[in-house]
Parts: structure tokens; C-alpha cells; sequence
């Protein structure tokens, strides 16, 4: 005789949901973890509190985080490709730290890395291994001087020839419907404040002076976006004239909670399309990093004063 079962109907049954259920829950949880783990900057909330003489994985990508943004150039160093936090990252991690008016430890403090982790704009903040926040490496140098922070010009004399301060602009196919309406805006906000005239090219987008389009991933430019959550879009300096946006962000039109505005990253890489690099003034459309939830409508003066400055007028 098959010995009695001290279990409950009601037991036995819920036992047998849950054998039957257990490969789809924890399939859930494993894709959950996937997706965390396939965020572009998710390894920078491991290395908190890392500095100088640590060994860590996930600091190698630090380095090529770093690098990517102009604030380290190993050329075959022999630190390059590990995870030790060597005397060059340190160096690197309190140039990014001045620049994001961050306390300068060269320690991935807290605030170091919640900065990070924003969203932003791909193009570099240091250009041909000068610092383009040149302000914030003068503060450095000589803190003495409380030197303020402002605008920058990246080196090679990038801007348009008198002959071509009216610029149309086309959407290339791919483009959101709704994007359309805040980026030509966008232009529109430059158009006020600068000697620039701004037009819609509708008939072919092919012949306009500045393209804009969408992409994922590799997109044939040889800087590839890394999906949502990182680099949200980048543009070439005069007189090339792309500006690419990442497909896969979550855009809005305007302000969105848990978005990111078309209108707000096309002012911030119009001025790129017309010259300007990155600012240290948090609140400028040329600063780095973009604030999702937040839809800019106009100019900064420091924006406006780079602009005048590049073009003296």
C-alpha cells in the first residue's frame, strides 16, 4: 500500500503550479538580469568607490568609456587592456571630475558616477588630447584663480565660410514622424540668436546642407551608438553636416517623464553642426549631458557668446 500523504489538496495542487511554472519565472528573471547587465553604462555602478591601485572588472570599460570622450590616449600603454586603476585613469577621472564641476579626487565617488550615467551627447569633450573645457584644466592647474568655465571652440578652425550662413536642413527616411516638428524648431531657436538662416529642405533631403537621421547601433559612420540609455546622439562639425540620433533612446516631443526630447538634443548638436564643442556650464545647451523629463526652449548666453566668438560677429 502507497503510504498516506500528509498534504492538502489544495497543497498538492499549488506544488504542481509551481513545478509547472518555474522555467517561465525564472526565464523572467534572467531576462531581467540581461537587461541590466546589456546597459550601456550599467558596469559603472560596480566600481564605486574605486581609485589608484585597485584591480576591478569592469574597469577596463571605465578606460574605454574615458577614452571615448577625449580624456585618455594610452597609445599601446601597457595598462591599456586590464582593470588596474593606474596613475593615467586617475588623472583622467579628475579631468572629467573639473569638467563636470565634480570634487577632483581622481576616487569614482558617488556623484562621479551617478554623472556618468546620464545620458549624452556621443561627440568627445576633449578634442586631439587637448581638453576642450580648457577653463576646467586652467582650474585645475592653478585653483587659485577660480577661473570660470565657458564655452568651447575644438581646435581646427571647424565652421562654415561666409558664403554658406543660410543652411537647409532635410529629414532622411527612417526619421519619426514626430520628431520632425521639435528638430526644425530647434533650428529655428539658432536662427534667432545667430547670424545663421535655417531653411527646410522638403524636396530633397539628399542635397541639404545638414542631414539628420536615425540609426541603431553600427551605422556605417565608424562611431557606433550603444543602445538605450548611453550615447543618445552625435553630429559632425562643419561643413560635413550629419547629425544622427539613436533609434533605440525613448524619445518625446517636449517633456516627457522617463524620455528624452527631440528638440533639446537637436540645439545641443545643432551647435556642433555649426562649429561649437562641449561647455562646463550646466545649464548651457552645449553641456555634455542631457536631463531626461526636461525640454530647453532657448539658447544659454554662454551658448550665444560661443557662437559670436567662432564666427566674430
Amino acid at each position: 500500500m502507497a503510504p498516506k500523504s500528509d498534504l492538502s489538496p489544495f497543497t498538492i495542487t499549488l506544488l504542481l503550479l509551481l513545478i509547472i511554472l518555474f522555467p517561465f519565472l525564472s526565464n523572467a528573471t534572467a531576462n531581467e538580469a540581461h537587461g541590466k547587465i546589456s546597459s550601456p553604462v550599467a558596469f559603472l555602478q560596480h566600481l564605486t568607490g574605486c581609485r589608484k591601485g585597485d584591480n576591478v572588472k569592469g574597469i577596463n570599460d571605465l578606460k574605454k568609456y574615458l577614452q571615448k570622450f577625449g580624456y585618455l590616449n594610452y597609445n599601446n600603454h601597457i595598462h591599456y587592456d586590464d582593470n588596474d586603476f593606474d596613475e593615467l585613469l586617475e588623472e583622467a577621472v579628475k579631468t572629467y571630475q573639473l569638467n563636470f564641476h565634480l570634487k577632483f579626487t581622481g576616487t569614482l565617488d558617488e556623484r562621479t558616477i551617478i554623472k556618468m550615467i546620464m545620458p549624452r551627447c556621443g561627440m568627445p569633450d576633449i578634442i586631439n588630447g587637448t581638453t576642450s573645457m580648457r577653463a576646467a584644466k586652467i582650474q585645475h592647474q592653478h585653483p587659485e584663480l577660480h577661473t570660470a568655465v565657458h564655452y568651447t571652440l575644438p581646435d581646427g578652425n571647424y565652421k562654415w565660410p561666409p558664403s554658406k550662413y543660410h543652411l537647409t536642413y532635410g529629414f532622411l527616411p527612417g526619421c519619426p514622424a514626430g520628431a520632425m516638428a521639435p528638430i526644425s524648431q530647434a533650428f529655428a531657436i539658432w536662427g534667432k540668436s545667430t547670424h545663421f538662416k535655417f531653411s527646410h529642405n522638403t524636396k530633397s533631403a539628399q542635397n541639404a546642407d545638414l542631414k539628420i537621421s536615425f540609426h541603431k547601433r553600427d551605422h556605417g559612420d565608424g562611431d557606433a551608438f550603444d543602445g538605450p540609455g548611453g550615447q543618445l546622439a552625435h553630429a559632425a562639425y562643419p561643413t560635413v553636416g550629419t547629425l544622427h540620433y539613436d533609434a533605440e533612446e525613448t524619445w518625446s516631443a517636449g517633456a516627457k517623464a522617463g524620455a528624452v526630447d527631440y528638440g533639446s538634443v537637436g540645439l545641443h548638436e545643432i551647435g556642433h553642426l555649426l562649429g561649437l564643442g562641449h561647455s562646463s556650464v550646466e545649464g548651457a545647451v552645449m553641456f555634455p549631458t542631457v536631463t531626461e523629463g526636461v525640454a530647453y526652449k532657448n539658447l544659454h548666453q554662454d551658448d550665444i557668446q560661443g557662437i559670436k566668438a567662432l564666427y566674430k560677429v
